[in-house]
């Protein structure tokens, strides 16, 4: 089977997954699941956030998905428990559909490592 076909096959299986247990009867999109990965890195539970947070969320979990790739790495928690990286190396300039595979490799990986799939 090829890398690509491997790929579609789990992204589908963490679609299912995660849209059966959050998305109320929809298919959750990427950054719906970029969203609940930062809230599962901050570790403080499903709460209200203000709409800055929402998007120190997102980049908490992109670079934690980005980890692995050598982009990012953990720094430091803050006073607050808000976790922070660093650029490891900048990450290079893809097309818009290259990002998408990019995010999606990096979140099926996620989900592995968590045993999810």
């Amino acid at each position: 089977m090829s890398r690509d076909q491997v790929l579609k096959e789990n992204w589908e299986t963490v679609i299912n997954k995660l849209s059966d247990k959050f998305g109320e009867g929809e298919e959750l999109q990427l950054d719906a699941i970029i969203y609940l990965i930062g809230i599962q890195e901050l570790g403080k539970g499903a709460q209200s956030f203000k709409k800055d947070e929402k998007i120190n969320l997102m980049h908490i979990a992109i670079c934690r998905l980005l980890e692995p790739f050598g982009y990012y790495k953990f720094d430091f928690f803050d006073e607050d428990g808000w976790p922070h990286y660093k650029v490891q190396e900048e990450l290079p300039i893809l097309k818009s559909g290259e990002q998408t595979v990019l995010m999606k490799e990096a979140i099926v990986l996620y989900f592995k490592e968590k045993e999810l799939i």
